[in-house]
């Protein structure tokens, strides 16, 4: 992990000193943002004009005439702001061609941090202030998303705030096994890379996961699309399995996350107490009353779909075959849990959807038959909830100034949310074209 964040470091040091002048450090002033108008979410309201006023990285008044003597404005005419948009399931580390062998046979772990560093940006330019890392994908004890997190976290590095999980918890052969396809022998994973057998196992796996940074537990309930097993959606994790996860993560007030796509997954998950379900491509009608009572968040991913279309002749023929059977049903089963009334928050899968073009993710969810004003709840206070935080999410005062700008009113047109002139972290200005 230090060697990791080592690297980090150098990688940023070197841009910093080619591109930043020497110069006394200057007290910041308050900051005014001027714009259009701005959106409450929580009630799905346009609210003009938007006069912001932010300082040490906090929203301190809205549309107040009371302001101080001196202030930074910012200018933002014709713009309207959003709160800063969150995703909450993203794989910084991995990138997606068809394939993943480049990455897991050639890239060691310290480029796999540098390639995370690269999507991050992209991701936060892309107007997402705050995202979960739902699972790594090198295969190293070192857990690449909490050290660049933690390097995050430290103002090494442009990025969201990300809720890092370490390594996915998977069975022997399931669908978080790295080493699958390779010769016997070749690669030995175990606990501590998140490969379980039995209920020890995933004990120790968690352990090890939250001793080293893990904000979030993701569990694999099921298997998978883009993984060599025979099945998608056969239980894998038994209910013994799950249930030791979630309680030894709750135990240290660790939220979890579970890959569900089959239906039998989806109820052992929730039953043993998991927090979300991720994907939930079969979800059905008891799985949707079970997940409604228990006010288990689903994250639907739907928006690859149109992203995996072009790669599917260059995928393994076993993952193009799982993808082309089971992309149309979930496409259906999730348009009857939003008509449900499931709690959902937004997650992107990238690099599913490429990193950066995260915002893909909102648009699909309303084209799934979501209101604009849900598809944006689910981007913003939903997620903040899943995440459990009560400090973003939202344009109020006393808030984190995680704040974006779009041309136009996405409760109108939700595809402006793809393109995003501005972003605001914690009251620092990322990005701001004119």
């Amino acid at each position: 992990m230090r060697m990791l964040k080592f690297i980090i470091l150098m990688f940023f040091s070197l841009n910093l000193m080619a591109n930043q002048p020497l110069h006394d450090e200057v007290k910041e002033l308050p900051k005014l943002i001027k714009a259009k108008a701005y959106v409450d979410v929580a009630e799905g309201k346009l609210i003009s004009p938007a006069n912001i006023l932010v300082n040490n990285g906090l929203i301190m008044s809205i549309n107040s005439k009371n302001l101080p003597k001196e202030v930074e404005v910012i200018d933002l005419p014709n713009k309207v702001l959003l709160p800063g948009l969150m995703d909450m399931h993203t794989h910084l580390d991995l990138d997606f061609d068809g394939t993943w062998d480049h990455i897991l046979t050639k890239e060691n772990a310290s480029k796999g941090a540098i390639r995370a560093v690269r999507n991050a940006e992209l991701t936060l330019m892309a107007g997402f202030t705050t995202v979960r890392n739902i699972g790594q994908g090198h295969i190293t004890q070192e857990l690449v998303n909490v050290a660049v997190a933690e390097a995050n976290n430290e103002g090494w590095i442009k990025a969201p705030s990300i809720f890092p999980a370490g390594h996915m918890i998977s069975i022997e052969g399931g669908h978080a096994d790295l080493s699958m396809g390779y010769s016997e022998g070749l690669i030995e994973v175990g606990p501590n890379h998140g490969i379980v057998n039995g209920v020890d196992d995933v004990i120790k796996a968690v352990r090890y996961q939250i001793k080293h940074g893990a904000k979030v537990i993701k569990i694999h309930a099921t298997a998978g699309v883009l993984s060599l097993e025979e099945s998608v959606g056969a239980q894998q994790l038994s209910d013994a399995e799950m249930k030791a996860a979630v309680e030894e993560a709750h135990r240290h007030h660790v939220k979890v996350a579970a890959h569900a796509h089959g239906t039998k997954g989806i109820i052992a998950a929730v039953k043993a107490g998991v927090d979300s379900i991720e994907h939930g491509s079969l979800i059905d009608k008891k799985a949707i009353r079970l997940m409604k009572s228990s006010g288990t968040y689903l994250v639907p991913t739907t928006g690859l779909v149109e992203y995996m279309q072009p790669l599917l002749e260059k995928m393994n023929p076993k993952m193009r075959e799982k993808s082309e059977y089971i992309l149309p049903i979930a496409q259906k089963r999730l348009r009857q849990a939003i008509e449900s009334g499931v709690k959902i928050a937004m997650g992107s899968d990238s690099p599913l959807i490429p990193h950066g073009k995260n915002a893909a993710e909102i648009v699909a969810l309303v084209k799934r038959g979501m209101t604009n004003k849900q598809a944006l709840q689910a981007s913003t206070i939903n997620s903040a909830e899943l995440l459990g935080v009560d400090d973003r999410g939202q344009i109020k005062i006393g808030l984190l100034a995680d704040i974006i700008a779009v041309n136009g009113n996405p409760l109108q047109t939700i595809e402006v949310v793809q393109n995003v002139d501005f972003v605001m972290k914690a009251g620092a200005v990322i990005k701001h074209e004119e």
